[in-house]
This record gives structure tokens, sequence and C-alpha cells, in this order.
């Protein structure tokens, strides 16, 4: 993935994502991203379906649970 790849902000406010950022990181059109503001600049991350969350907590302990207030 180059590192100087830009993009230019139409007069409709649109950005498209250079191709080689679209390849290396195999997005897909119609794919869901959030902003996330950072210091002067913004933060692209791709919003996971919900398919892909599946099993993501496999294994955990709910008994071994630490709430906010259990900190010192």
């Amino acid at each position: 993935m180059a590192t100087k790849d830009t993009a230019t902000l139409s007069s409709k406010f649109q950005i498209s994502i250079p191709k080689s950022i679209r390849t290396a990181r195999q997005w897909q059109a119609g794919q869901v991203f959030a902003f996330i503001p950072k210091g002067e600049g913004m933060l692209l991350m791709p919003v996971p379906r919900l398919e892909e969350l599946a099993g993501m907590a496999r294994g955990a302990k709910p008994d071994d649970y630490r709430d906010r207030t259990d900190r010192v």
C-alpha cells in the first residue's frame, strides 16, 4: 500500500478511496464506514457486520468480570 495515495473532496462532498488502499484492505462497494475524529484528522473504520461478530466472545468468563467500581 502506497503512503502517497491522495483523494480530492468533490463538489458533492464525496471522496473516492484509492484503489491500492481498497485492494490492500479488501474493502468492497456498499461497505459501511465510521468516521472518527482524531485531532486535526479523521480515522476511517469499517463497521463490522453482525455475522463477523458471531463467536467473538467465545470462552469469555462472566464470573471474572470487573466493573469500573472494582478498580482502585
